[in-house]
C-alpha cells in the first residue's frame, strides 16, 4: 500500500515539473522597438534573437532594426557604431521609379529607371512603428496612395542629408497621376506626426505642421483612436 501511495505521489510531481517545463518553453516575451532606448540596443537584441526575427523588429528585412530609434547606432551583424549621417547637402537629387513594396507609413522599396531597387525614407514624417497603435492603418493608406507598380518621383530637400545613416534615400515623394506629396498626404489623414533630424526641420516643415493639425483638430486616422 505504501509503495502505491508513493508511485502516485512521484507521478503527481513528476506531472508537475512537465507542466512547468512546457510553460515555461512556451513563454515568449514580445518586445518592440519601444522598448529599446536606442537603435544599437534594439540592433543587439535583434541579432541574439536569432534567425527569423521573432519580434519583428526588422520592418524591410535588411538585416537592420528598428531603425527610426534615436543612436548611438549598429549596422547589419556590426557592433561599431555608424556615423551619423550629415545634415546639409547643396545638390538637389531627382529619380523616377516604380513601387516594389511599402514597407510602413513612411518607407517606400522603389526600382529605379536605372534598375537599382533603393528603401526610400520619405521626408518630415514619422509613422507608428510597426506593433504600435495606428502602424497597420498608416501603411495601408500608403499603399492605396502608392500602390506597387505605380510610378514615383522623388525629390530630395537642399537642408537634408541625401540619405540617412541606413543608406536609404531621404525625399519628398510624388506619385505620378496621384497625389504631389506623399508625406504631406499622410499628415493630413492622420497618420503622422512630425519629424525633424538634427535640429533641422525639412524645408516643407510649416506644410506638414498645419496639415497634422487639422487631422488632429478633426480626429482623423491615428488621431482618432492613437493619439
Amino acid at each position: 500500500m505504501h509503495t502505491l501511495v508513493r508511485l502516485l505521489a512521484l507521478a503527481v510531481v513528476g506531472l508537475g515539473l512537465t507542466s512547468m517545463t512546457q510553460a515555461s518553453a512556451s513563454a515568449f516575451y514580445d518586445r518592440d522597438c519601444g522598448d529599446f532606448a536606442s537603435q544599437a540596443a534594439a540592433q543587439n537584441f535583434f541579432l541574439q534573437a536569432g534567425a527569423g526575427d521573432p519580434h519583428r523588429l526588422d520592418d524591410d528585412g535588411d538585416g537592420v532594426a528598428c531603425e527610426s530609434n534615436p543612436c548611438p547606432c549598429i549596422g547589419r551583424g556590426s557592433t561599431a557604431p555608424q556615423q551619423f549621417a550629415t545634415t546639409q547637402t547643396q545638390q538637389v537629387f531627382r529619380e523616377t521609379g516604380n513601387v516594389v513594396r511599402v514597407t510602413d507609413g513612411d518607407t517606400l522599396r522603389v526600382r529605379l529607371r536605372s534598375g537599382a531597387h533603393v528603401s526610400v525614407r520619405m521626408l518630415g514624417i514619422d509613422t507608428p512603428e510597426r506593433g504600435r497603435c495606428g502602424a497597420d492603418a498608416a501603411t495601408a493608406n500608403l499603399r492605396r496612395l502608392a500602390p506597387v507598380g505605380s510610378t514615383v518621383h522623388l525629390v530630395s530637400d537642399r537642408t537634408q542629408a541625401a540619405k540617412d545613416r541606413y543608406g536609404r534615400l531621404l525625399r519628398y515623394v510624388k506619385r505620378e497621376g496621384g497625389f504631389a506629396d506623399l508625406s504631406y498626404r499622410q499628415a493630413w489623414s492622420g497618420f503622422t506626426k512630425p519629424y525633424v533630424y538634427g535640429g533641422t526641420p525639412v524645408a516643407r516643415h510649416g506644410t506638414y505642421v498645419r496639415a497634422i493639425r487639422a487631422a488632429r483638430a478633426q480626429q482623423r486616422g491615428a488621431w482618432n483612436s492613437c493619439w
